[in-house]
């Protein structure tokens, strides 16, 4: 019997000896008369067990018939996800997405940690830092930022996921590339412009592709109050779109959630479903795997006001989005670029018309354009140059 049992049971003997009224019971216990009448005329008929809860022992009469689910759940996480380090969460979805088997995360993570399955994990104390507000228009602020990780497991190279994550509706777009670079910040911007507009403001680090961080660049800020500018950050002036370098992970605390939510995620699940490879990963994200993180953790984008400014028409995008380089064209109307040598054809094979030399522009699709005399240039590749003597 419980403490409670045990003090009614003490009080009810008391009123069977007549040593206490049921009204004087009733407020000995605090419990109406009605309910104190009720219980000693059980108490009379059956004895003591009349005052121990008729349930002790069996289950409620809600609830619901578990051991053939939990059996089949814990079967379904030893031989499903358990070698791949899915967390009570993300198996509860898979569950029922792949099985048909609807548990609730919390009771499969009770039922896990009962079978040794899963360990509890402690929160980590940090630092308090004020919180920043989220913008309230869509597009106002996009937080931008690659992650450098082993996202095909650690038998294969590792790569970048290059992120972006609105500030106001954490919609997310994300594409694999083999490192974080000026093109591949230039094409995954440029795949947000296609979907969404130009935004407002773009929110990355001080890494060097968005920040000039040499000692020269901080005494030409320090002597005229300008920083030179990298060539994404050129690309941003060009489309008017403000960059805005963070101080800390923390300052963009919305991408780096984001990321770790990719690595635990989207790394279990493309182990889980073979992916092994950036072109299977980016079909992965493309037709599956974004659609579903923006439906269950982003907001939904009717709701916000919408403030991207409208892709830029013609090729302004396509000019503004390519890493330019300044090369010089020798005697024979030919141009080195990063080992490969380009011959000018036709009219443009003129090196005293060219004097100041040639921008050549490298696209985020690949190709190649020599520009000058504010044209693009006509030539062709040649593959077996001979270096001179």
């Amino acid at each position: 019997m419980t403490e409670d049992e045990r003090d009614r049971l003490s009080v009810f003997s008391r009123v069977k000896d007549k040593q206490m009224s049921l009204i004087e019971a009733g407020q000995q216990l605090e419990i109406s008369y009605r309910q104190a009448r009720r219980l000693f005329k059980r108490y009379k008929q059956l004895g003591d067990a009349a005052l121990v809860h008729g349930l002790r022992g069996r289950p409620s009469n809600n609830h619901r018939p578990v051991n053939s689910r939990r059996a089949k759940a814990i079967s379904l996480y030893k031989e499903r996800y358990e070698n791949f380090g899915f967390g009570p969460t993300l198996a509860s979805q898979r569950m029922e997405m792949e099985n048909k088997l609807t548990v609730h995360p919390e009771t499969l993570r009770g039922w896990l940690i009962g079978e040794g399955l899963w360990k509890p994990g402690r929160k980590r104390k940090e630092r308090h830092r004020s919180r920043r507000p989220r913008k309230p228009w869509f597009g106002q602020l996009v937080q931008f930022d690659g992650s450098d990780h082993a996202w095909f497991g650690p038998d294969y190279p590792r790569c970048c996921l290059m992120v972006m994550i609105d500030d106001a509706t954490s919609r997310v777009l994300a594409k694999f590339f083999d490192s974080e670079t000026t093109l591949a910040a230039m094409e995954i911007f440029y795949n947000w412009v296609d979907l969404y507009g130009l935004p407002r403001e773009l929110y990355p680090d001080k890494h060097s592709i968005h920040r000039c961080n040499d000692k020269s660049s901080d005494e030409k800020e320090h002597r005229s109050g300008k920083r030179p500018l990298t060539r994404f950050g050129q690309a941003m002036s060009d489309l008017k779109v403000k960059l805005i370098h963070a101080g800390s992970p923390q300052a963009k605390g919305r991408v780096e959630r984001a990321n770790g939510t990719f690595q635990d995620r989207l790394v279990k699940q493309m182990r889980l479903d073979g992916i092994t490879a950036i072109g299977q990963g980016n079909d992965y994200l493309q037709n599956y795997y974004l659609e579903d993180h923006n439906k269950r953790f982003g907001a939904n984008t009717d709701k916000f006001l919408d403030v991207h400014r409208a892709c830029p028409s013609g090729n302004q995008l396509r000019e503004a989005l390519c890493v330019k380089e300044a090369r010089s064209v020798g005697k024979d109307g030919c141009v080195r670029f990063k080992g490969r040598w380009f011959q000018l054809l036709g009219k443009d094979n003129i090196p005293r018309r060219l004097r100041d030399g040639v921008q050549v522009r490298k696209h985020i699709d690949g190709t190649l354009e020599l520009w000058a005399l504010g044209r693009s240039l006509v030539y062709k590749e040649l593959e077996n140059h001979e270096k001179k003597r």
